[in-house]
Parts: structure tokens; C-alpha cells; sequence
């Protein structure tokens, strides 16, 4: 950005007072000031003249200053004002402090992982200012910043006109030409020609940032005005990854789709484009054997026997898990393609799998036919397939031949205590391991209903194996989650002892047996034991998303705060499509006062329950998490929403009432969270350790009838 002339330091622009001009542009120029009325510095933006050229840009300026200026996103520069003093039109933005991309990039190429995650927040940013119909038009690098958390900022967002090439000759100053061909290369094909624009047109500009970014250089570097133009209309840019080794394959497609000719060749929104950059950012987390195991399909076609198909991919999905050389996606990261027809290859781009396993299954009677094949998703080709005729009582022996082809097919050498882990037969009684994936299909439902019935089957299949150490930790996860939530009772949290305890004389070296264990022991308040029993069951299953969010927990209740990032976020990587432990870490941040880091993590999360509840659009926890996070992030309309969508699908549950009292207190709505409170510990609430250390309830805690209610 040029040197301003700083004519207007000094003066008053309404209440702001101008102290210091620190850049300007085409669009004219940026200035320090104090608003004297919230005594608080701004970046004041001064258009120049003839900027807002008729009445119709004017009240397109004021369109999108207006719909930015509602617009709480931590991606976005925030708008705070604008208006026109004696003919001079200026716009009032959050002051951004940080380095721009520009200086990252001219500083050399940022490693590849900082690159991603610069890139997924910058999708973001355009996604939600595109979601209020609102483009940029002028992403380029000068035009982001880098704040010392990391956080990326846009500026100058929605407000920027395209500017006209000029010719190649004389007549345009060599500044003219300069701050042209600047802008010129961040510019899609059609908003060179004048062309109608979307927000595909942002994200062109945001695939030349990006492609920047990696390689240091961009996309076509033509010396003249008309070559450079040409090369944005006709040529193909070279992958990313041939002029900086060790960028994927994956990497390049999604900045080459970004840099697409064609807007319908282009990501349809930025919110695509950022999920994509998200599992491309994984990658590094993956070794070269990463595996997602698609949920099998269901050929008898019968919905009672979804259960039964269910329950034999997630067991596949576990006994994949335990292989050390193997990284296995978890349930909820494949759940969105059961039932779906998708190739490997789509999920392979998608989830940044390296192989994907899809099989089928036929039931009948007491016979069993199991189909699966292992595809390798960059070449498309079979690496292993089979086809089991079996009985229902071979079940078992079919999973442990299809973990040990797979780790054949792959290459990966099975220890001793992995061979043992993979052939240990569970049950030897069919019948209860039926009713055993009957129990888990509802317990994963998340309701009372469902965990009561789940506690029934798992009873069942004990009745039949009473050695059934799986059905003992199903029966104790069952009366801790109804402890928690709906049911506080002694006789509860005494059955969930006892059955862990079980659990871990039948099967020692059982990770959910040991997470079992740990959520009884927190319950009990035996905070150490619990703990212990939380890293055991990690270094048993390392990719277990249990114990890692439940530690996290266990810290959040002792007021641990710091402790509880540290293992949110650990639970955050173990299962990414996860919107539960974000959103609990942020509100630990936010307590801990770390506003910009507890902002990002609000955003994570409300993106991961957004897309769950696409699939499960009447799942109310879903809902009063994303209502919290709404609430932080300030939009208060939709957050008070999705609160009461939430409460009006289970209205008498104790634990929706809980967390739809934790946003109306982050709202101010302190009577409203008051009842919502009081209702939820007669409904069965009884944590109140939990309820007097949660900072989302810190604006009650000098209420005297919150106090009563926490007995303090």
C-alpha cells in the first residue's frame, strides 16, 4: 500500500479524530483514529474523490458497509460506521494490527500447514460475508493480515471497485500501472471482462493467494499489462506441487479448482472450499496408510437389520483402529457417506484418505454372506477384495481375516499384542453380541429412551454371556451418560460402578472398559483415578475419542481450565467432525479470557454442528451447542432460535434446559436462564460442581437464586 498523504491528521471526522494516516490505495486513504465517544481506536478508511461515482455505487456502498456492519465474524475486519462529512465519503473498520500476507509471502513461503490453515480461515471470512450477499472483489495479499494468534483478518471487505486495464503504452503513469497490475493478478477471467459477478469470483482471487502462498510466486507472472491478461484468459497454470516439493496431489487440485476459467468449474462456495482445505490441513496428521471404512451396504434392504449392518462396519472400523501402522477415520467422519453412492476417489478427495474399504452384507436366517474390497483412492485400483459364506456364528473369525488381509494388503507388520487384541473373540454366544449391537445402535441416539433401551439389550446379552466384558462397559457408559444428563440418581452412578468394574476384571487391556472406569471415577469426584484411567485407555486405542474428551471434562468440572484446552483440543484432533469438544474449549478459552482463540474455536464448532445437523436435523444437543456458539459469536437472533428449536424438541430433558439456560445467560437473559436452571435440576440435573465452575454462567453468579441453587 502506498504512502498516504495525510492531509486530515488531526481533524474530525464526526466523533473520530484522526491521528496517524498509515496506508493508502486506489480506493483512497487509512487512517488511526480515536472514536471519541467508546474511546477506542478505529482504522478509518477516506474514499477518494469520485470513488462512489453516481447515486448508484453511493447506495451500493451503503448496501454492503450496512450488511458487513452486522456481520461478527472473526475472519472480517468488522465495520462499525460510515458516513459523509462535507462531500468526503469514509467507511470505520476495527483497527487490525499483524503482518500482511503480502510481508509472509515476500519473508519466503510459510510451511504448508500454516499455509492451509491461513487458507480455511480465509474460505471462511468469504463464506459468511457471502451468506449476507456481500463479494470483495479485490482479495489479494496487500488486502489480509495476520494477527499474533494467528488470526486471519480480512480488510477492506465488499467495498473495493474493479479497476480498468489500461493499455499497454504511454499514457498510464508507471504508479498507475503498478497498482493496476498489482490488483490485476488476483482478478478472475470474468471480472476482467465486466462480467456479471458471484462469489465464485472471490474465491478465484482467494485460489491466487493461496497458490502464492505455496510457492512464492504467482499463478502468471507476465511482465506486460496484455500478456498478463491473456495468460488469466487462456492459460493453465503448472500444479503447485511442481515448484515446491512435497505438496500433495490433494493440495493442488483444490488451488487449481480455485483458479478454474469456468466459475461452474470452481468451488460453488467458499464454504466448500473450506471444508476441503480443512482435510487437506489433516493430512500431515495421517500416515500413508490412512483408511476410511464406509458403512456397509445393507442388500436384504431390511430396516431392522440396519442395526445389525451398522454395528459390524463400526466393529470393522475398531479392530482397523487397534492396528498401530493404520490410520483409521472415526464413525462420525464416514457417517455422512452411509447409504450414499460415492466412489473412493470422491472420498478419498474429501477425507484425505489414502484407501477406502466398502463392502456389503446379506443376512439370512442364520447365514451370512460379507462382501469387501480395499481400493486405493489416488490410482482408483483394487489392492484386496473377498466374499464370505459363512454362518452367523463366524462373525468374528470374518472381521479378524478382513483386518489381517488389510494389513497384509498394506504392508503393515501386526504385533503381538495386535494379533492377540484382533482374534480375541468377544462373546461366544452369537445371540447376545446380536443384542449387544441392537443396545449400541440406540445408546448412539443420545436420548433417554435410547440409552434406557440400550441398557436393556446390553443386560440381555449379559443374561446369555454373563463374561460379556464389552456389554458390562456398554451397561456402565448407559448409567453414567443417564447420571449426567437425566437421571442423578445413586442407584445410577452404583450400577455404573459396578458394571466397569466388571468390565475391567473380564478384560484388562480394554480401552472402552478403562474410559468406562474414568467417567464412573469423575463422577465420584476420584479426579485422579479417573485421569489414570483415562490415559490408560489412550495408550491402549490412541485413536479413542472417549477418553480424550472425557479428561477434558473431568478438568473443565475441578475449574482446571488450562488443563481442559489442552485435552479439548487433543479430543478436537482425534475426531475433527466432532462439534463437542470446539465448543467446550472455547467456552474454557472464553472463561480463561483468550477472546480471539475462544472466537475461533465458537466458529469450529458451529461449523461441525451445522454439518451434523444436515444429517440429523431434530438432534437437540447439536442444537444448544450451536445456540451457545451463536451467542458468543453475537448473533443473538439465530442463537435465541436454534435454543428454542432445541427446547421445543425435548422440553422437559434436563440437560437441554441446562444448556439452553447457558445461552441465555451469555445472552443477559438472567431471568429466562434462572427458570430454565431451576427446571433442569427438578428434571434431574444434579451436577452443581459442573454448574458453579461453567464460565457461561458468570453473569448469575451474583444472583442470590443462583446461589441457592449451587448451594453456596
Amino acid at each position: 500500500m502506498a504512502a498516504p498523504a495525510a492531509v486530515l491528521v488531526g481533524q474530525k471526522l464526526g466523533r473520530y479524530r484522526l491521528i496517524e494516516a498509515v496506508g493508502a490505495g486506489g480506493m483512497g486513504e487509512v487512517y488511526r483514529a480515536e472514536d471519541e465517544h467508546l474511546q477506542r481506536q478505529v482504522a478509518i478508511k477516506v474514499l477518494a474523490a469520485g470513488t462512489l461515482s453516481d447515486d448508484a455505487a453511493r447506495k451500493r456502498f451503503r448496501n454492503e458497509a450496512l450488511a458487513l456492519s452486522k456481520l461478527n465474524h472473526g475472519n472480517v475486519a468488522a465495520v462499525y460506521d460510515f458516513d459523509t462529512q462535507d462531500g468526503v465519503d469514509y467507511l470505520v473498520t476495527e483497527l487490525v494490527s499483524g503482518a500482511r500476507i503480502s510481508e509472509l509471502i515476500a519473508a519466503g513461503p510459510p510451511p504448508l500447514g500454516e499455509v492451509l490453515k491461513i487458507g480455511e480461515q480465509l474460505a471462511e471470512g468469504l463464506a459468511a460475508a457471502h451468506e449476507r450477499g456481500v463479494l470483495h472483489r479485490d482479495i489479494k495479499p496487500s488486502n489480509l493480515r495476520l494477527t499474533s494468534d494467528g488470526r486471519l483478518k480480512i480488510l477492506d471487505f465488499g467495498l473495493a471497485q474493479p479497476l480498468p486495464v489500461l493499455p499497454d503504452d504511454d499514457t498510464a503513469s508507471s504508479t498507475e500501472r503498478a497498482q493496476i497490475a498489482g490488483t490485476l493478478h488476483y482478478m478472475s477471467p470474468e471480472q476482467l471482462r465486466g462480467g456479471p459477478l458471484d462469489e465464485r469470483t472471490d474465491i478465484y482471487s482467494a485460489g491466487v493467494v493461496l497458490y502464492e502462498l505455496v510457492t512464492g510466486r504467482r499463478p502468471f507472472e507476465h511482465a506486460t499489462l496484455p500478456g498478463l491478461t491473456n495468460a488469466i484468459f487462456h492459460e493453465v497454470p503448472a500444479p503447485p506441487g511442481r515448484l515446491r516439493p512435497g505438496v500433495s496431489t490433494r493440495v493442488d487440485e483444490v488451488i487449481l479448482r480455485c483458479l478454474a476459467k469456468d466459475p461452474a468449474h470452481r468451488y460453488r462456495t467458499a464454504e466448500d472450499l473450506a471444508g476441503d482445505l480443512r482435510r487437506a490441513s489433516t493430512a500431515d496428521e495421517h500416515p500413508a496408510n490412512s483408511v476410511a471404512v464406509l458403512y456397509f451396504d445393507n442388500l436384504g434392504g431390511d430396516k431392522e437389520n440396519e442395526y445389525f449392518r451398522d454395528g459390524i462396519t463400526e466393529d470393522i472400523t475398531t479392530e482397523l483402529s487397534r492396528i498401530a501402522g493404520l490410520s483409521v477415520f472415526s464413525r462420525s467422519a464416514v457417517l455422512p457417506y452411509r447409504d450414499r453412492p460415492v466412489t473412493p476417489a470422491e472420498v478419498g478427495r474429501q477425507l484425505n484418505a489414502t484407501h477406502v474399504l466398502e463392502g456389503s452384507i446379506r443376512r439370512e436366517g442364520v447365514r451370512l454372506r460379507v462382501t469387501a474390497k480395499l481400493a486405493e483412492t489416488a490410482a482408483g485400483r483394487c489392492l484386496w477384495a473377498e466374499r464370505y459364506d459363512r454362518r452367523m456364528e463366524d462373525v468374528f473369525a470374518i472381521q479378524d481375516e478382513i483386518a489381517k488381509s488389510i494389513a497384509r494388503a498394506l504392508r503393515v507388520m501386526l504385533t503381538e499384542r495386535e494379533r492377540r487384541v484382533i482374534e480375541r473373540v468377544p462373546t461366544a454366544n452369537i445371540e447376545a453380541y446380536d443384542l449387544y449391537l441392537r443396545g449400541r445402535h440406540f445408546f448412539h441416539q443420545f436420548r433417554r429412551k435410547g440409552l434406557t433401551y440400550a441398557k436393556d439389550m446390553f443386560s440381555r446379552a449379559i443374561e446369555l454371556d454373563p463374561h460379556y466384558a464389552r456389554a458390562y462397559a456398554g451397561i456402565a457408559d448407559c448409567c453414567s451418560w443417564l447420571y449426567m444428563y437425566w437421571d442423578s440418581t445413586e442407584e445410577n452412578l452404583k450400577q455404573a460402578d459396578e458394571a466397569s468394574r466388571r468390565a475391567l476384571e473380564l478384560e484388562p487391556d480394554s480401552a472402552e472398559a478403562h474410559a468406562s472406569r474414568g467417567l464412573v471415577a469423575s463422577h465420584r469426584k476420584n479426579y485422579d483415578e479417573a485421569k489414570r484411567e483415562f490415559k490408560t485407555a489412550m495408550r491402549l486405542e490412541p485413536c479413542l475419542f472417549e477418553p480424550y474428551y472425557f479428561c477434558a471434562r473431568t478438568s473443565y468440572a475441578q475449574g482446571h481450565l488450562d488443563e481442559a484446552v489442552e485435552w479439548f483440543e487433543k479430543a478436537a484432533r482425534v475426531n475433527p467432525e466432532d462439534y463437542q469438544a470446539p465448543m467446550l474449549m472455547a467456552s474454557a478459552l472464553h472463561g480463561l479470557g483468550r477472546r480471539e482463540s475462544a472466537q475461533a474455536a465458537y466458529e469450529c464448532g458451529l461449523a461441525a454442528a451445522q454439518r451434523h445437523l444436515l444429517l440429523h436435523p431434530e438432534d437437540a444437543r447439536a442444537l444448544y451447542f450451536g445456540a451457545n456458539a451463536l451467542s458468543q459469536i453475537g448473533d443473538k437472533e439465530r442463537s435465541l432460535e436454534w435454543a428454542a428449536r432445541a427446547q421445543a424438541l425435548e422440553p422437559d430433558e434436563p440437560q437441554v434446559l441446562y444448556n439452553v439456560a447457558c445461552v441465555y445467560a451469555l445472552l443477559g437473559e438472567a431471568p429466562r436462564a434462572i427458570e430454565c436452571l431451576e427446571k433442569s435440576m427438578t428434571h434431574g440435573w444434579a451436577q452443581k460442581e459442573w454448574v458453579a465452575h461453567d464460565p457461561d454462567l458468570a453473569s448469575l453468579h451474583s444472583d442470590p437464586r443462583f446461589q441457592k441453587l449451587v448451594g453456596s
